[in-house]
This record gives structure tokens, C-alpha cells and sequence, in this order.
């Protein structure tokens, strides 16, 4: 990814991110590294953290989050 192109993170969510979460993530993506916006809302309730946490860890998994109504992510 290049360097215009690369979302910025808040380093406050982006430390509470862990491997287990990233890899979790991954395994929800479609074949093009997509997960919807319900399917990571559900997955941040179902973890116990913050949308912004689910959604630093989606970035840093590579997992791109579409169809997204709330602007959550």
C-alpha cells in the first residue's frame, strides 16, 4: 500500500488490536479481503470492543470493510 494511500490509525485503538483478532477477521473476508460492515459491528459486540478497535484490526489484517451505513470504520 502506498503511503497516500494508507488510512491512518489511531494508535489508541490500534494497540488494543491482537494477532488472534486479526486472524479472526481474515477468516470472516470474502475472497477479496472484504468484510461487511455488520459482520465486523457483530464481531466487535461479540468481542467486547470498541467498532474503532474492530476496525484497526480489519486495517491491519488487510481487510477492507464495505457496505457500511453507520461510518463506524
Amino acid at each position: 500500500m502506498s503511503g497516500e494511500n494508507q488510512k491512518f490509525t489511531d494508535p489508541r485503538w490500534a494497540e488494543q488490536v491482537t494477532p488472534e483478532m486479526m486472524e479472526a477477521i481474515k477468516a470472516k473476508a470474502d475472497a477479496n479481503s472484504k468484510v461487511t460492515c455488520p459482520v465486523l459491528r457483530k464481531f466487535a459486540e461479540d468481542q467486547g470492543v470498541p467498532y474503532k478497535v474492530a476496525g484497526a484490526a480489519a486495517d491491519q489484517a488487510g481487510v477492507r470493510v464495505h457496505n457500511c451505513d453507520l461510518g463506524c470504520f
